[in-house]
């Protein structure tokens, strides 16, 4: 089984050391991807049986790669969303083809991303 591209169901987002992404700490922007050494709480597959599942650069989880609403056992933070070079991705590459007719209104809402709207306010396809 490879981690290359997952889904992760709490979150509804794409997952895996192929995805690139934002570090979901509110005031960091740094990229990285959404792999087991980012994810929050001992590296465990959706963060495990304690960690939120959200992903961290080194800079903003502890010894123990948990977030510090998880190691005071506040709510998570929350989700940022998808990297536009993910997005693009998505929306262009071959390999996605099916996920695109598939999912006609994620696609929309990736293009009007991309446009630089909102998600959810880009033409239906």
């Amino acid at each position: 089984m490879s981690w290359a591209v997952g889904f992760d169901e709490r979150w509804n987002r794409d997952i895996g050391y192929g995805v690139p992404a934002y570090c979901d700490h509110p005031k960091c922007d740094a990229v990285i991807y959404r792999g087991l050494p980012y994810v929050c709480c001992d590296q465990q597959p959706y963060g495990g049986d304690r960690g939120c599942g959200l992903y961290f650069c080194p800079e903003r989880v502890d010894v123990r790669h948990r977030c510090s609403p998880c190691a005071h056992g506040r709510e998570p933070y929350k989700a940022k969303p998808d990297h536009p070079d993910w997005l693009r991705w998505k929306l262009e590459d071959d390999s996605w083809a099916e996920w695109r007719q598939q999912n006609p209104v994620a696609v929309a809402e990736a293009r009007a991303v991309l446009a630089g709207g909102e998600a959810g306010t880009g033409p239906s396809v």
